[in-house]
């Protein structure tokens, strides 16, 4: 075999894969994404043809050339297929970007562009997913457009650091790098989903050669914690063990074998024997409330572990009222009223939860992991670990996407008690499979809207009922729960508002954090139920939206009346007191959208009378920082060249931060982008940071490494002038001095860095005082009466983004939210019998293809918001939220029936018309 241009000499082991014995041989350009053939990670050129080489018996391979994304070109030497997506930015976290660029290769002409019509192009493609960019980058890819430049600053849409590197698939993710003499972990699930383990017996998995350990509960820390990392580790139950000796839902982890190899290691879970005793399960959160039903945490003392009520499974409740519901409602002109449902949805990362530890040089541990949270995973291992913080490091190499599902502890613990155990460095890497199956996913809510409204269309009362299943453990339980109940209740005006709302521990799954953190479930919902409400007036929904939504100096007010809060609609800056609030402009932009393509889009439909045409909108609004504290310190220091590096703790993961700080240091500072290094998610490498979630990487982090270059720069010019011995400077002072690529110019005096010395100045920022934004989506969709197919004619999302810091990352942003959304609204499902998980592939679980996802139209409004760097907003979560109730409002409207669930699976649809 010739991989890249080199004879490779080993032998495959008998049944390997192609891909693992490539990742064997060092040639990490491959990706593991599913190892079923469903999601083209790990494509490669087998004699020149595209092949998925998770199905490739690898001694098949063995007379073949091989060549990966590696073997195409460098850093330095791209070939054209790499620079057209690098020039279009076909990519967000990259992850998938070596099997698209293997795929399109074997494709391109000679001018690295893919000339196909749609049909056979998305047929060609159906093999690659891309959880993060919608696709229409990747498009822009193909075709050979260019949407990004090397060289600007703040406003620009300046090209990703590590573009260049990730095309070639020479950026290392997570278990890109492993370590020498590095041993596998793998787990042995519950079969059951409630039972007690009365007796284990690993005899016969010890006794495995190559076998160097087996855990199990006897083997666990007695420190009970939850896997959902906060700010505030007491915003989760602590109700989890490391290994527990009851097991609460199918698949659990019961034990855990450490071994030379995963083929090893699995086959001896297989060899351990495990008694069980069956016990009662509730799988049913309405009848987990009730009086008798089994108990998932009924050992957990309520105080001690923060659980709202263990005697009922509620793990967290908000009830409250604000003005005279009841009194209201019945004076109301009209009154809507309606139950909806929305189901579990995967966060289908293409990089799967993975970590890999060691012992460094000094005996301190070093865990390196695909998380969003590197220090709030330091500090809970020390917490259950009984370890100090200077003996533990967390790293985050690139991280292949996140969606909140990697701001857990799911890896990281067993891992580190399987190094402390052995002293050798272990690695555990979860498969698509336990993605799918045991990895948290989103919260399946219930959401009953009860909503009154005078004669004018004016709310005047508003009864929102929620219940949210947490699954088998309360990770995010409490905040899922009160944040999806805040600024979807509160973007409204209404004198009248009750609100109650409910988690509850169930036998199943575990629920967790999720892009739209609870916002996308309950707006499901509440903007249903108002469009239902416009019906019923006999409003336009536009109009609607405009009559009722608050405006700046309105509270947020939910089921209780204290505004006491550090959440406003925030300013233009410190001498501008424009609000900063584009909701308004954001409905008339979408609106606006949708009326000027109506008569083009009808010439899309199918001829015959089965196919039919509806509109529909949601809001969303969305507070830009996550309560009760955000942190993050940051430096900038700069070297006797002149070059930059920056040391902030945030990660990267698609999600674009990344950029932005080099942007931020580079305007700052009068350098170019190439001359900045960032050095980011070490808990070695920069202060505090509470992490990338709720979109904090720009207008949190973003503000720390602003503010550490502003004073950087501060430095640097007050030295120089000390130098040249020049007093204060203004803009009409005699000399001017300026901060540039080579130095700081004082007048015609270049004073250089060499002169100046490295220095090193610091910046923070804690997240307060929070502003909002809001997004308004509208879709106009044809649906087959006969089938229930639903054909997306037009998708516009307008969106209150503030000053953009960049473009084209922005415009990603918000089209992969769409993309996400319409998989949760139309395909997307993790499906359970009994409590058993059976959408375990992702054939089964069906994320949206290229084929599946329409371009979206993507408007702006004209905001500052002098809380975010630069006046700007941030905007990762937002875009998903409005884009599920705007779908199920855009088929009412064209089938005269309301869709109540979602997905809105072709047989739902069907079963609503028939």
């Amino acid at each position: 075999m010739r991989v890249d241009g080199r004879d490779v000499t080993a032998v495959p082991e008998p049944g390997q894969c192609l891909r693992t014995f490539l990742r064997q041989e060092g040639h990490v350009a491959v990706r593991k994404g599913c190892d079923a053939g469903d999601c083209g990670a790990c494509t490669v050129l087998v004699d020149g043809q595209a092949r998925h080489s998770c199905l490739v018996p690898a001694v098949r391979a063995l007379d073949a050339e091989v060549t990966t994304a590696a073997g195409l070109g460098t850093p330095d030497a791209l070939s054209p297929v790499q620079e057209a997506f690098v020039d279009a930015q076909g990519f967000q976290c990259g992850f998938c970007t070596a099997g698209m660029v293997v795929t399109a290769t074997a494709l391109a002409d000679d001018d690295g562009h893919v000339h196909l019509d749609e049909e056979t192009l998305v047929r060609r493609f159906k093999g690659n997913l891309c959880r993060c960019t919608g696709y229409r980058s990747v498009r822009d890819a193909l075709a050979g457009k260019t949407n990004v430049v090397r060289d600007g600053g703040v406003g620009d849409s300046v090209a990703v650091p590590a573009g260049r590197r990730l095309v070639c698939g020479r950026e290392p993710f997570t278990l890109d790098e492993p370590p020498a003499g590095l041993l596998h972990l793998a787990v042995l699930g519950s079969p059951h989903v409630h039972a007690r383990i009365l007796s284990v017996d690993t005899s016969r998995a010890r006794a495995l050669p190559g076998v160097h350990l087996v855990l199990t509960h006897r083997d666990s820390p007695d420190v009970l914690f939850s896997t959902g990392r906060h700010q505030h580790r007491t915003d989760d139950p602590d109700d989890t063990r490391v290994l527990d000796d009851v097991v609460r839902f199918h698949g659990q982890r019961v034990a855990a074998v450490v071994a030379d190899s995963p083929t090893l290691a699995r086959a001896a879970c297989a060899l351990i024997d495990v008694t069980y005793e069956p016990l009662p399960a509730v799988l049913d959160p309405e009848e987990a409330r009730r009086p008798g039903a089994p108990l998932v945490h009924g050992d957990k003392d309520a105080a001690t572990s923060r659980i709202a009520d263990p005697s009922r499974n509620v793990v967290a409740a908000s009830h409250g009222e604000v003005g005279d519901v009841a009194g209201a409602l019945a004076a109301s002109a009209h009154v809507v009223r309606g139950t909806w449902r929305t189901a579990r949805v995967s966060h289908a990362a293409l990089e799967t939860h993975g970590a890999v530890g060691w012992l460094d040089d000094d005996g301190r541990l070093v865990v390196r992991t695909s998380t969003q949270v590197p220090f709030l995973v330091r500090d809970e291992l020390c917490h259950v670990f009984g370890l100090d913080r200077e003996r533990v490091r967390v790293v985050a190499a690139r991280v292949g996407g996140g969606f909140g599902g990697k701001q857990e502890l799911l890896t990281e613990d067993l891992v580190t008690l399987a190094v402390l155990r052995t002293g050798r460095p272990v690695q555990y890497e979860m498969t698509r499979e336990d993605e799918l199956a045991l990895a948290p996913c989103r919260h399946p809510v219930r959401v009953a809207v009860t909503l009154g409204a005078d004669a004018d269309g004016y709310l005047t009362a508003m009864r929102i009922d929620v219940l949210t299943d947490t699954g088998a453990y309360g990770n995010h339980a409490p905040g899922v729960l009160f944040h999806g109940i805040h600024e979807s209740v509160a973007q409204y005006r209404c004198a009248a508002k009750r609100v109650d709302a409910e988690a509850v521990y169930t036998h199943q799954l575990p629920s967790g954090a999720f892009r739209g953190y609870g916002l996308g479930q309950v707006l499901f919902g509440l903007e249903s139920a108002m469009d239902e409400l416009a019906r019923e007036v006999g409003l336009d929904p536009f109009e609607l939206r405009r009559r009722n939504v608050v405006r700046p100096g309105d509270p947020f007010l939910v089921n209780h009346a204290d505004t006491t809060t550090d959440l406003g609609y925030g300013v233009a800056g410190p001498d501008d007191a424009t609000p900063s609030y584009g909701l308004l402009e954001c409905l008339d932009l979408v609106e606006d959208a949708l009326a000027t393509t109506r008569a083009g889009d009808a010439a899309l439909v199918p001829a015959g009378g089965r196919w039919r045409v509806g509109e529909g909108m949601a809001v969303a609004m969305i507070a830009t920082i996550p309560p009760r504290g955000h942190h993050s310190t940051a430096t900038v220091s700069v070297d006797a060249d002149g070059r930059y590096e920056v040391g902030v703790g945030t990660a990267e993961f698609g999600n674009g931060t990344s950029t932005v700080h080099v942007q931020l240091v580079a305007t700052s500072l009068g350098t170019t982008p190439d001359r900045v290094r960032l050095r980011q998610s070490d808990t070695d490498g920069s202060g505090f940071d509470t992490g990338a979630y709720g979109s904090t990487g720009s207008v949190v982090a973003g503000r720390a490494v602003a503010q550490a270059a502003a004073r950087l720069r501060a430095d640097l010019v007050a030295a120089a002038c000390a130098l040249v011995g020049a007093g204060a400077t203004s803009d009409d002072g005699a000399a001017s001095v300026v901060v540039g690529p080579d130095g700081v110019h004082v007048g015609d005096r270049l004073v250089t860095f060499a002169e100046l010395g490295p220095r090193t100045a610091e910046g923070s920022h804690h997240g307060s005082p929070r502003s909002v934004a809001f997004n308004v989506h509208g879709f106009r969709v044809t649906v087959d009466t006969a089938t229930g197919t639903v054909r997306v004619l037009q998708s516009v999302q307008a969106a209150d983004a503030g000053v953009v810091l960049n473009p084209e990352q922005l415009r990603g942003q918000i089209e992969g939210g769409v993309a996400q959304g319409i998989g949760s609204a139309l395909q997307e499902e993790t499906v359970l019998h009994g409590g058993v998980v059976t959408s375990r592939t992702f054939r089964g679980y069906r994320v949206p293809q290229m084929a599946d996802v329409p371009p979206t139209r993507v408007l702006l409004a004209r905001t500052r918001d002098g809380l975010g760097p630069h006046g700007a907003k941030s905007m990762s979560e937002a875009p998903y939220n409005p884009v599920a109730p705007a779908l199920a409002n855009a088929v009412r409207d064209a089938l005269g029936v309301r869709p109540h669930e979602i997905p809105m699976t072709k047989d739902r649809l069907w079963r609503l018309l028939h």
